[in-house]
């Protein structure tokens, strides 16, 4: 198996790990945290696709924060959510759903701030991660802002992972192959 994916979104390049994350399929890893050339330059191709008005940008903790950061700024939105992993002592009232990843092998949650949950109530959001591949993230982050009242009008990503690339329903700008591990 190779040991390396060359990724290229626009004029940019980056040199990915292929890492296993089961006995049958590896991936090749993409880490956005701390690469700001990348995520700046993935939210101006992003922002230019996002054509329906909207009020806030929604993402995921963590990896989907820089890109969130970079969008909002771009599009002069002054607040972004973030959707958090665990309960924190400072939420007051939060909601909570289970979801499932590819990258992770026991069942997370995700939790939205009471306080949040009031400012998306009858809102439009945009749903933000890095990467979008088995679509498990997405689909608990939707069912947890529709818990909230707000209405995801649309998602988007960076790269869009196996055949999540099929998809018709979210924003991507490039794709990433799962890598099946041979025996």
């Amino acid at each position: 198996m190779q040991q390396n994916y060359e990724l290229q979104i626009g004029k940019l390049k980056r040199n990915l790990p292929i890492m296993p994350i089961s006995e049958t399929t590896a991936i090749a890893s993409f880490v956005l945290l701390g690469d700001s050339e990348l995520a700046h330059y993935a939210a101006s191709e992003l922002t230019a696709k996002l054509l329906e008005p909207f009020d806030y940008f929604v993402t995921l903790e963590s990896k989907g924060i820089p890109l969130a950061e970079e969008l909002s700024q771009i599009s002069q939105h002054p607040e972004f959510i973030v959707l958090r992993k665990s309960v924190k002592a400072y939420m007051n009232e939060p909601i909570k759903v289970p979801v499932n990843s590819i990258t992770t092998t026991k069942q997370q949650q995700l939790v939205l701030d009471g306080k949040d949950a009031a400012k998306l109530s009858g809102k439009r959001v945009v749903l933000v991660d890095d990467v979008i591949s088995t679509g498990g993230s997405l689909a608990a982050a939707e069912k947890l802002l529709e818990q909230a009242g707000a209405t995801v009008i649309n998602k988007c990503a960076i790269l869009a992972e196996g055949a999540a690339a099929k998809r018709k329903d979210i924003l991507y700008l490039a794709e990433l192959p799962l890598f099946p591990i041979q025996h």
